[in-house]
C-alpha cells in the first residue's frame, strides 16, 4: 500500500504540487492513499482525481484576497524583502464584530467549493484509494483525521478548510459543538497517521529543508513576534513528528522517501505571491526529477 503524505506549509504547498506532479504525472505512482495537513489538505483532492493542471492553476493564482475576506495584516515590501505588520482596521473590527480571531477566511471556504464540485467530491467517494484531511481538536485536545468515505459533501468541504485555518489568523470553526483549527497545530507531517492505515511505502513532502537554514529576523512589531512564535512551535512539531513516523516505520517495515525543500523557500507562508508560487511549483517538480535520477529504486531511501 502506497502512501502519498504532505505536510503543511501554506503558500509552501506550491513546491509538494510540483513534486507530486512529477510523482504521478511522470513516474506513473498509484497512491493507495492521499493525507495531507493543511495546505496539503487542499492539494490532496485534485491529486487524486488527477486534474494535476487544475490545481496547479489555482496555487499559482491565488493572492491574499482568495484567502481572507479580513485579511488582519499588511504587506510591505522593500529591496525584495517581505514583511507583515498589523492592520489595526481590520483587526479591531473584527473583534468588535465578536469574532475570536484577527482575520477571517471564508473567502477560502468559497475558493475550496468553486473548485471541489459536488460531481467531482461524488468521484472522489467511489475511488479505491482514500483521501484524509488533518485537523485540530481544540476542545477535545487532540488530532483527528476525516476521510472523504465518511462524510457528505458540504461537511468534506468543511473539514478541508478547517484543515487550513491557521488561527489566530485566520477563521476559527465551531463544529459538532467543537472548536476546531489548522491541522498542523498537532500533526503538521502525518507519517504516522499513514502507516497506521496500512502504508507500507510513504512518500513525505515536507515543506521545510531537512536541516534548519533559517536565522530570522528581529521582529518588528508584536505581529511579527508572534507569527515568528507560531513558526518556531509549527517547526518543533514538524520535527517531532517526523521523528515518530521514522520510529513507526522501522517498526513496522515501512519504506518512507523524503522530498524536503533544498532550500529556505520563504519564512512567511501566509504571503501569497504568485510570481514566486509559479517558480516553487517548477522548483518541487526539478527537484522530483533530480531525486528520481539519483536515488535507486533498488535502494529506497533510509528512515534510520
Amino acid at each position: 500500500m502506497r502512501a502519498l503524505v504532505i505536510s503543511g506549509g501554506g503558500s509552501k504547498g506550491a513546491f509538494a504540487g510540483g513534486v507530486a506532479q512529477y510523482l504521478i504525472e511522470h513516474k506513473k505512482l498509484d497512491y493507495d492513499l492521499y493525507i495531507g495537513t493543511s495546505t496539503g489538505s487542499l492539494l490532496v483532492s485534485h491529486l487524486a482525481l488527477k486534474k494535476v493542471q487544475e490545481i496547479k492553476e489555482i496555487y499559482t493564482n491565488v493572492t491574499q484576497d482568495s484567502i481572507f475576506n479580513v485579511c488582519p495584516f499588511n504587506i510591505k515590501r522593500k529591496k525584495g524583502i517581505e514583511t507583515i505588520s498589523i492592520n489595526h482596521f481590520n483587526v479591531l473590527r473584527n473583534l468588535f464584530s465578536g469574532s475570536k480571531t484577527f482575520g477571517e477566511s471564508q473567502n477560502l471556504k468559497k475558493l475550496i467549493y468553486s473548485h471541489v464540485t459536488e460531481e467531482g467530491f461524488n468521484v472522489l467517494k467511489s475511488l479505491k484509494s482514500d483521501i484524509v484531511v488533518t485537523v485540530s481538536n481544540l476542545s477535545l485536545n487532540q488530532v483527528e483525521y476525516k476521510s472523504v468515505k465518511d462524510f457528505d459533501y458540504h461537511e468534506f468541504i468543511d473539514w478541508v478548510w478547517i484543515s487550513c485555518n491557521y488561527t489566530p489568523f485566520m477563521s476559527l470553526a465551531k463544529k459538532d459543538g467543537c472548536e476546531y483549527a489548522d491541522g498542523g497545530l498537532g500533526s503538521m507531517v502525518p507519517i504516522e497517521e499513514a502507516i497506521k492505515r496500512g502504508a507500507t511505502v510513504v512518500d513525505a513532502i515536507i515543506l521545510q529543508t531537512e536541516v534548519t537554514q533559517v536565522n530570522r529576523m528581529p521582529s518588528l512589531n508584536a505581529f511579527s513576534l508572534l507569527t515568528n512564535m507560531f513558526a518556531f512551535m509549527l517547526d518543533r512539531i514538524e520535527f517531532q513528528n517526523i521523528r515518530i513516523g521514522k520510529f513507526v516505520a522501522n517498526n513496522q517495515g515501512a519504506i518512507i522517501n523524503f522530498y524536503y525543500t533544498p532550500t529556505v523557500l520563504t519564512t512567511n507562508s501566509l504571503v501569497f505571491n504568485k510570481e514566486k508560487m509559479n517558480l516553487w511549483w517548477q522548483s518541487g517538480f526539478d527537484f522530483a526529477k533530480y531525486k528520481d535520477s539519483e536515488t535507486s529504486p533498488l535502494k529506497p531511501e533510509k528512515t534510520e
